[in-house]
């Protein structure tokens, strides 16, 4: 006789679905939870970027919903024991919502629409006097200055981030989870409550910012036609909804003096505090608080990642027509001498899509250098470029935060790229702990568990679950 049952049943652990959005790409994945058991299974993976309107760049969000809701059916299907279900994506941008219709599809954060919102903005606010609010980094595609620049906002009874707008097409409830809300600029940094007399003076209607929760809450049960298409009546649980808080609730740090780097398309590097750092240095090393898992402070800047090598390769890509194989490319790389000097890789000229290799070069040729003409030296210029921010900027955390780090965890996907990895240990002058790969979805994962009583109640221990089930890759610096 064969047993028929889901793994799940037949371990006694937990099931949930994780629905993991990133600006490059998105997936759902089913998360396994038990004593000394922490578990991913990857169930559908799928496009995510940005598409060009007639006014400018969107997020193509409807086949984003569908994406999400076939993945959840399937994940479903894989798995009937689900047991809730957890969305989590990128910052800061939204939707916006009259009588429960999305008024115009989510603008993309690189839309360059936002530039005359900065401007009004700190003509209202002084970036000074913004920062001792909201404690953020100056980032111009921030939320304040998105919907400042935003003229539907007048028409509009509800602004809802990303993850909380897919929340509410599925349960009908309007929420915002706290830790993305955070990067909006109008969350207060010290009470962690809408800070309405600042969206007063920006000309933002506070009754359009939703009721604020923090991870852990169950937002509701999912719409009966949501329901009927997934194959399940499942609540959807509030977790770390920005994609950062939840990769950093499952970074296995040990070390007090630890920093971390989650790296994708962008690089979040930082400490994690109690209180927010608010202090001059930390504003004008454009260092950011935004709020992490159990009320912690993520004090961070935003590096450039992964970004400058994917649309290189995606230059190169359409130059000759086909596919290229990137992790032949970075062996290749990793067997040429590191280059002679580096690109800032915060320049801003390299953050719109378009011809990277050629910005590059133009920005090399500015500073008296020459870029490599060689691929593979191309690439080993790109990586160590990433490197170096990210070195400036775990220097710049340590300082900020009086300590003396003594470990760097690197997770994400850039914790696959190994040149990247040794590149930081080297540049740091510390060890890298590279991985877990999925941190996002993990922490995403032990918050809707947590909330479930299936894992355990404090954020060490989780973490000590995420180190014992999914060891990572050492790097230890090289003498130069």
């Amino acid at each position: 006789m064969t047993d028929d049952r889901s793994p799940a049943t037949v371990r006694h652990v937990r099931a949930v679905a994780a629905v993991d959005l990133g600006a490059t790409s998105g997936r759902v994945m089913i998360g396994r939870v038990g004593p000394g058991v922490l578990e991913l299974e990857p169930v559908s993976r799928f496009p995510n970027g940005p598409v060009t309107r007639a006014d400018g760049l969107h997020w193509d969000f409807d086949a984003l919903v569908a994406h999400v809701l076939d993945g959840l059916a399937e994940a479903v299907r894989r798995e009937p024991h689900i047991e809730s279900i957890g969305i989590d994506s990128w910052a800061v941008d939204y939707g916006l919502l009259r009588a429960g219709e999305l008024l115009a599809e989510p603008f993309h954060y690189r839309d360059d629409r936002t530039a005359g919102g900065v401007d009004e903005v700190h003509a209202l606010v002084p970036f000074e006097e913004l920062h001792a609010r909201n404690g953020l980094q100056f980032l111009p595609f921030n939320t304040l200055y998105q919907l400042r620049a935003d003229e539907l906002r007048h028409d509009a009874d509800t602004a809802l981030l990303i993850p909380d707008l897919l929340a509410f097409l599925l349960t009908g409830a309007r929420v915002a989870e706290r830790t993305n809300a955070s990067t909006t600029g109008l969350l207060d940094v010290e009470s962690g409550t809408w800070d309405v007399a600042l969206a007063t003076r920006l000309g933002i209607d506070a009754s359009l910012l939703a009721d604020l929760v923090d991870p852990g809450t169950v937002i509701g049960r999912l719409r009966p036609e949501v329901a009927e298409r997934i194959g399940a009546d499942l609540p959807v649980i509030a977790v770390g909804s920005h994609d950062t808080a939840s990769a950093v609730a499952a970074v296995p740090m040990t070390s007090p003096r630890a920093t971390y780097i989650s790296c994708g398309t962008w690089g979040l590097v930082g400490v994690e505090h109690a209180q927010p750092i608010l202090t001059d240095a930390a504003r004008e090393a454009n260092f950011t608080n935004e709020r992490g898992v159990d009320d912690r402070f993520r004090v961070l800047h935003n590096v450039t990642g992964l970004w400058l090598l994917s649309e290189t390769v995606r230059a190169w890509e359409s130059e000759d027509g086909k596919a290229i194989d990137l992790s032949g490319l970075l062996d290749q790389a990793a067997a040429t001498a590191p280059p002679s000097a580096v690109f800032d890789a915060n320049d801003p000229s390299l953050s719109a899509p378009g011809d990277m290799p050629t910005r590059i070069a133009g920005l090399l040729h500015a500073h008296g250098a020459v870029a490599p003409t060689d691929r593979p030296a191309f690439v080993r210029l790109v990586v160590e470029s990433i490197a170096a921010a990210f070195a400036d900027a775990v220097r710049t955390a340590g300082r900020l935060s009086g300590q003396s780090l003594d470990v760097v965890h690197l997770v994400g996907g850039g914790s696959l790229n190994r040149l990247l990895c040794q590149a930081t240990a080297d540049r740091t002058g510390l060890p890298v702990l590279a991985g877990p790969v999925e941190a996002t979805a993990l922490g995403n994962v032990l918050v809707q568990a947590r909330a479930l009583g299936a894992a355990p109640a404090e954020l060490s221990e989780l973490r000590a679950l995420v180190a014992a089930t999914h060891p990572p890759a050492a790097y230890r610096p090289r003498s130069s």
